[in-house]
């Protein structure tokens, strides 16, 4: 069994959390925090809404038609995060796994297949198949009276998400499949069949030839498990997928949810699950994909909010908010909001599509308190209203209670 070694960035991203700058010189109380936000906020239309609220306290600090759904493009990633995080735990693993079906002899011939099994692992690379490829000859294996088989049945044969009609789409940066090798680079289309060819490639350097063509199909029953490729754990997938704004990532793990816990590795089951236990936190959004590329999907400040406050008060509250962005370091937040109150101390979330920009997040405030916000804004040039954003959560940065 091989675990990758991922770096660790949900506990860089704590202690970065933990030392943060030094308090701003500037206290603000409440009714300066939304003169501020007021002011901020009010040259960027009649489609945005906003939402502000103590959760250490409860109290809401700034309200602003925080109940309109709106498209929340990335925002979209913390509904399916979230859900990843409660149904798999912090700790899980997606397993790809080589089998060989048939017996192996004294002279190394496997009479029989090869299987590769995918487990719809985001992360899987070449270099990984090639350590499968070493397993098998470690196992003895040196010819192949079969084929090599690549399982791609953990998800459902589409390759993109409803943005696309399900076809691939470029803008998730990926062809989404239960096998997928290197975000399916070397063929979008058949994804599963490639990541096959990869480990053959990879057994002919190794001097193992096969008698059948490669090819798609099934585990058979009774099939013997060579060796297993682990992915980094869910809190860090969560974090490659929040930090970067990953959208392949976050379309792998819906299916992964689906598969899972909806009875299918389908966009739709896992859509599914994820309302259902959103549903179970009294938050009700309008969900149709995972990582917010669809214009369907819709939800208001007061249910990002309040998402905030339900995973604040979870079994795992520090993998999901160091999954965020961090103002003026790290992901979509590194060029922002840098040398202000904000840097350090502000965890976030982006949203942008062409007409549409979202900021959402915690910060911690120098009084200790937690503070979630959420920014909506849609009918917007996006790259116009980040100044906006950012003014409010360098506000809320510096909040020192009433």
């Amino acid at each position: 069994m091989w675990i990758k070694r991922t770096a660790l960035l949900c506990t860089a991203a704590a202690m970065l959390c933990a030392a943060g700058p030094a308090a701003p010189a500037l206290a603000l109380n409440k009714p300066s925090l939304q003169k501020k936000i007021t002011a901020a906020l009010a040259h960027v239309g009649n489609q945005t809404g906003a939402l502000v609220t103590d959760l250490t306290t409860r109290e809401t600090l700034y309200a602003s038609r925080a109940d309109v759904l709106r498209i929340p493009a990335s925002v979209e990633k913390l509904y399916t995060t979230s859900t990843a995080l409660i149904r798999f735990g912090p700790t899980a693993r997606l397993s790809t796994t080589l089998l060989a079906s048939g017996s192996i002899d004294a002279s190394g011939v496997l009479t029989g297949n090869l299987i590769l099994r995918g487990g719809g692992d985001p992360t899987l690379s070449g270099n990984e198949i090639n350590t499968l490829a070493q397993a098998a000859a470690t196992a003895g294996i040196k010819r192949i009276k079969g084929a090599v088989i690549g399982d791609e049945s953990r998800f459902d044969p589409r390759r993109g998400g409803p943005n696309s009609s399900w076809s691939p789409d470029g803008y998730i940066g990926g062809s989404l499949g239960g096998l997928v090798v290197d975000r399916g680079s070397s063929d979008y289309a058949n994804p599963g069949l490639a990541g096959a060819k990869a480990l053959a490639a990879a057994l002919n350097r190794r001097h193992i030839s096969r008698s059948v063509q490669t090819q798609l199909g099934l585990t058979p029953r009774g099939a013997r498990v060579l060796d297993v490729l682990r992915s980094p754990t869910m809190a860090s997938l969560i974090q490659q997928t929040n930090t970067p704004s990953d959208n392949f990532l976050a379309e792998m793990l819906l299916k992964n949810i689906g598969a899972s816990f909806g009875g299918s590795g389908t966009t739709p089951a896992g859509v599914r699950v994820v309302q259902s236990l959103l549903s179970g936190l009294q938050i009700h959004p309008q969900i149709s994909d995972g990582s917010g590329l669809s214009s369907a999907d819709r939800t208001s400040p007061r249910q990002v909010v309040a998402l905030f406050a339900a995973m604040h008060a979870s079994a795992q509250p520090a993998a999901f908010e160091n999954s965020l962005a961090i103002a003026g370091q790290t992901g979509t937040l590194a060029g922002r909001m840098s040398g202000t109150a904000a840097d350090g101390r502000c965890h976030g979330k982006t949203g942008t599509l062409s007409s549409v920009s979202s900021l959402v997040g915690i910060c911690h405030a120098p009084n200790g308190h937690l503070i979630a916000f959420a920014m909506l804004m849609n009918g917007v040039t996006p790259d116009r209203v980040h100044g906006p954003q950012d003014k409010v959560a360098e506000a809320i940065a510096q909040y020192s209670g009433p």
